[in-house]
């Protein structure tokens, strides 16, 4: 990649974003691109490995002020903090989805005519029905 800087709108096209979602980026203090002698941003190498950056951290579940902590926060200990509650909820998203994806996985290999009450398909289940009986 080379350190050519690049104005907005070319930047915006690249990452596929509006040019009004990283001036609010700026804003929020997630962006600092230098600027030409008329003021307009130029977006160097760096801010554009920042910006796939923050594209990757909202598809990872991050909030902005997650972002910027993860991002811009010079005291190790908060970042290490925050990023290991985040890991956290992660960990759980992921469980999640893999309980959904074996769930759906045995669906597809069921041949009852009331998956509900198949044996396979209830074993996936008893973690959701103990956890109704105890409400």
């Amino acid at each position: 990649m080379t350190d050519a800087q690049q104005a907005i709108g070319p930047t915006a096209e690249r990452f596929g974003l509006a040019t009004h979602v990283r001036r609010h980026w700026e804003d929020e203090g997630l962006l600092s691109p230098s600027r030409d002698a008329g003021g307009r941003r130029r977006y160097g190498s760096d801010d554009l490995f920042r910006i796939a950056a923050i594209l990757r951290a909202k598809e990872a579940g991050f909030d902005l002020g997650g972002i910027r902590t993860m991002l811009t926060d010079s005291d190790l200990g908060r970042r290490r903090e925050a990023m290991e509650a985040h890991r956290a909820a992660l960990q759980l998203r992921i469980a999640d989805a893999q309980a959904a994806l074996a769930l759906v996985e045995c669906a597809l290999e069921c041949s009852h005519d009331d998956i509900a009450t198949c044996p396979n398909f209830q074993r996936l289940l008893v973690e959701v029905v103990e956890g109704a009986a105890g409400k």
